[in-house]
């Protein structure tokens, strides 16, 4: 196989999973704003337990407490 023809491969399946990406996310049922908002509030919730043992503060959500792991 020649390298022209790999690359070729590539960037056809990489274009197919990019559609592919780009319906789910405007998919009537994807609830993207919602799948956003989550994760923007777990990544939030995780810095504060990492940076707690320097600010002093503890977070509490989703049913577990960084002052478990302490």
């Amino acid at each position: 196989m020649s390298d022209q023809f790999l690359t070729s491969l590539v960037t056809v399946a990489t274009a197919i999973i990019g559609v592919a990406i780009l319906a789910v996310l405007v998919s009537k049922n994807a609830n993207t704003g919602q799948v956003i908002t989550q994760a923007g509030s777990a990544f939030s919730g995780a810095l504060g337990t990492a940076l707690g043992p320097i600010t002093g503060s503890s977070f509490t959500g989703g049913g577990v407490s960084s002052s478990t792991f302490v």
